[in-house]
């Protein structure tokens, strides 16, 4: 197994292969081997390096909430450790967030986008409902009488990926989830590959259809009956697909 120290987290990466880098980032709760079979198909002609997030799969936790700039952040630290620069980001829905954050600051070549998170949903009547019961709840669970409520409430109207986690990692999803990056999609200068599933419904067909629309230079490719995991329900035809995105870029020697 390989360890890097960065920002006192140890942390867990996977690299394969010899040539210009491509760095994999998985979704929220998600670790490296998820896109172990892309590593895989990718390192015949580029290095291919995953990272797991602190606080997942074999990486320590962080010691304090993070924002997705805290994520960019630390990004660039493992990346200068492991000498990568500029490299092609491949990402599924959260680690999509941290790329775009990342792409202001930092050059990169291309990206790949599979369900990518980033633009806030618009909001159902229902939803509004029940984001406003819960602020009135959390407020009268605060007083002594019923404080030994307050868990139960958060993991009643949390969502999945909040009731799945706990302490920094669960502050740092709910500053996570209530940034909208959508103001970010127009600044994205190198050429994007954007893969969805047209029945996502964490992050639904409309919002791939917008960065296409936003981007200078996107191109979108849907997977018909598939969701969230489209990418990976799928995996050799992604594969191809981002071989043939890719194919310039490889290293020919």
């Amino acid at each position: 197994m390989t360890f890097i120290k960065v920002d006192d987290i140890n942390t867990y990466y996977t690299q394969m292969g010899n040539g210009p880098d491509v760095l994999c980032l998985v979704g929220w709760g998600q670790d490296t081997r998820m896109f172990e079979p892309t590593q895989q198909a990718l390192s015949k002609y580029f290095r291919v390096t995953c990272i797991d997030y602190p606080g997942f799969g074999q990486s320590e936790p962080m010691k304090s909430p993070w924002s997705v700039d805290d994520y960019v952040s630390w990004l660039q630290s493992c990346l200068t450790e492991l000498n990568i620069s500029k490299p092609i980001i491949i990402a599924h829905s959260f680690g999509a967030r941290v790329a775009l954050k990342y792409n202001l600051k930092y050059p990169i070549q291309k990206l790949v986008f599979t369900g990518a998170a980033g633009i806030r949903p618009k909001l159902k009547l229902s939803t509004k409902l029940r984001i406003r019961t819960y602020k009135i709840l959390k407020k009268l669970v605060q007083f002594p009488l019923f404080k030994m409520y307050e868990e139960d409430l958060k993991k009643a109207f949390g969502s999945e990926d909040y009731r799945a986690i706990s302490g920094v990692l669960r502050d740092s999803f709910v500053r996570i989830v209530n940034e909208d990056l959508s103001d970010t999609l127009h600044k994205v200068e190198v050429p994007c590959l954007l893969i969805w599933g047209d029945k996502d419904d964490a992050t639904p067909l409309w919002m791939g259809q917008m960065m296409e629309k936003e981007m200078k230079d996107a191109g979108l490719v849907i997977f018909e009956n598939e969701g969230h995991y489209a990418y990976w329900n799928q995996i050799h035809r992604f594969n191809k697909i981002v071989d043939v995105f890719l194919e310039k870029d490889r290293n020919h020697e």
